[in-house]
């Protein structure tokens, strides 16, 4: 895993780069919060890729335990994916109003990510 520092404007935003799955359980997610958290990071992009597909089954818990220790340390999160391949409607429903809150981003490209999470400094 690899952290890449973008710098937009005068926001510093944090990319999670890895080959592997980084996160697989609440508790890697925030291992991984801690982490990017310590290094003074604020704005982070996760890819999908990196997060067990476990993380979109909302029934589970794993997406509101994550995303809510993301947002108890103020730390704005954009997911980069292709989310068409998920069809339940209720995780469309929380993509939507997370997209709509702005604190949680789930978007398609890396210049997406960059762009909402530099608008939310």
């Amino acid at each position: 895993m690899e952290i890449i520092t973008h710098q937009v404007a005068d926001t510093q935003i944090a990319e999670v780069s890895a080959e592997e799955i980084v996160i697989s359980s609440a508790e890697d997610g925030v291992d991984l919060l801690g982490n990017i958290y310590y290094q003074d990071f604020d704005k982070v992009i996760l890819h999908e890729k990196n997060i067990t597909p476990d993380f979109f089954d909302l029934q589970n818990g794993m997406a509101g335990e994550i995303l809510q220790k993301f947002s108890n340390y103020r730390v704005s999160l954009a997911v980069v994916g292709d989310f068409g391949k998920y069809t339940r409607q209720s995780l469309k429903d929380f993509m939507y109003e997370s997209n709509q809150a702005g604190h949680i981003n789930f978007v398609p490209s890396l210049a997406e990510a960059l762009v909402r999470l530099s608008k939310n400094s």
